[in-house]
C-alpha cells in the first residue's frame, strides 16, 4: 500500500509477501489467505469472501474471537470485511480498506449488502426516519461510513434501509476534501480509544488514517506502518501544516510549523498542542522521543 493510493482502492491486493506482517497478512497454522499459498504453511488455504458491516453498527476488530479480547481496529458501517474463516459466531479475515487482520462478530456482516454509493463526510450524520429534520433519528453514522443511497429530494438521500440522510452529510466516492488537518479538527474533544476510528472514540493512527482517507489518501492502520508508507522525510525545522510527526508508538499531524493535533492517552482526548510539549513529556521515558517526520508527496497546505 502506498500513501498516494486512493482510499477506495486500498486493500484490493494482498500485502507484500516479503513482509508477512501478521497484522496485514492473514495466516494461522490451520488456515490462511489463499493469496499466501506457497509462502506460509497452513492446513488449508481459503479465498476471502467479501462481506460488509450492516448500517448503523460500528464493530471493533479484535485480536482473538472473544468479546473481551483487545481491539486492534474498528470497522465502520458499510465498510468491507473479507472473511477467510468463520466459527462460533466470529469471522476471521481482514478489513478491505487497509488489509488489517482480526476477528469480528459474524452477526453484523452481510455477503448480500447492496452496493455502496456514498460515504459520510460529517463527523456524525443523523439518519432520520422521514425526510424531515424534525423527525425521529433512527441511528447515527460516523465519518467514512459507506452507505447505499439514492437522491430523494433536494435536501435528502434515501438509504436502502429506508432512513434518510441530509445531502450535506454525505458525498459520492469521487469527492474528496482538500485539507486533512481540517478533517482531523472535527475530532477535537473526541475521547481516546485504543483501536477506535470514530468521534465516539479514536486513537492516534486512526485519526491520521481517517483524516487522510477523507482527502483520498490511503494510509495503513498503525503508526509504524504509516511512517514506513510515507517516504518523504522532513526535518523538524521545516515542518508545515499536514506533515506527519512520529514518536515511539505514536503519530500526530502538524497544524502549523509549531503545533500538532493528535488523539492521545495522556490527555485521553484529541487535542492541539505544541510539538515541543509532546517531545518534552516523552523525553524522560525515551532516549529518542521524536522519531521523525514525513510529508505526503504532492500535499501542499502552506
Amino acid at each position: 500500500m502506498t500513501a498516494t493510493a486512493t482510499a477506495d482502492t486500498a486493500g484490493t491486493s494482498p500485502p507484500p509477501i516479503d513482509a508477512l506482517d501478521p497484522r496485514i497478512a492473514a495466516y494461522r497454522p490451520e488456515v490462511a489467505d489463499a493469496a499466501l499459498t506457497g509462502h506460509v504453511d497452513a492446513q488449508r488455504y481459503e479465498m476471502p469472501v467479501p462481506h460488509r458491516l450492516v448500517d448503523g453498527v460500528s464493530e471493533m476488530v479484535r485480536e482473538a474471537p472473544l468479546q473481551s479480547a483487545t481491539a486492534v481496529s474498528e470497522l465502520l458501517p458499510g465498510e468491507r470485511f473479507d472473511i477467510i474463516d468463520e466459527a462460533e459466531g466470529w469471522a476471521w479475515g481482514y478489513c478491505h480498506h487497509d488489509h488489517y487482520v482480526g476477528y469480528i462478530a459474524s452477526e453484523h456482516l452481510r455477503a448480500d449488502a447492496p452496493e455502496r454509493t456514498h460515504r459520510i463526510i460529517a463527523p456524525t450524520a443523523l439518519c432520520f426516519s422521514r425526510p424531515d429534520i424534525k423527525s425521529d433519528v433512527s441511528h447515527t453514522l460516523p465519518m467514512k461510513a459507506e452507505i447505499a443511497a439514492e437522491p430523494f429530494d433536494e435536501a435528502f438521500l434515501r438509504l436502502k434501509n429506508g432512513t434518510f440522510v441530509h445531502h450535506r452529510h454525505a458525498s459520492g466516492f469521487a469527492d474528496y476534501r482538500d485539507d486533512p488537518v481540517l478533517v482531523a479538527e472535527a475530532f477535537l474533544g473526541s475521547p481516546y480509544r485504543w483501536g477506535g476510528r470514530t468521534r465516539r472514540g479514536i486513537d492516534c493512527s486512526g485519526l491520521v488514517q481517517i483524516a487522510f482517507a477523507a482527502c483520498g489518501i490511503a494510509l495503513p492502520r498503525d503508526s509504524d506502518q504509516q511512517m514506513a508508507a510515507v517516504e518523504m522525510q522532513v526535518e523538524k525545522l521545516w515542518l508545515r501544516r499536514g506533515d506527519l510527526v512520529f514518536f515511539p508508538g505514536h503519530v500526530g499531524i502538524m497544524v502549523d510549523a509549531i503545533r500538532m493535533i493528535h488523539a492521545n492517552a495522556f490527555w485521553m482526548t484529541t487535542i492541539i498542542e505544541p510539538l515541543d510539549d509532546v517531545i518534552d513529556r516523552l523525553r524522560p521515558n525515551y532516549d529518542v522521543p521524536f522519531t521523525g517526520a514525513r510529508r505526503i508527496d504532492g500535499l501542499n497546505l502552506g
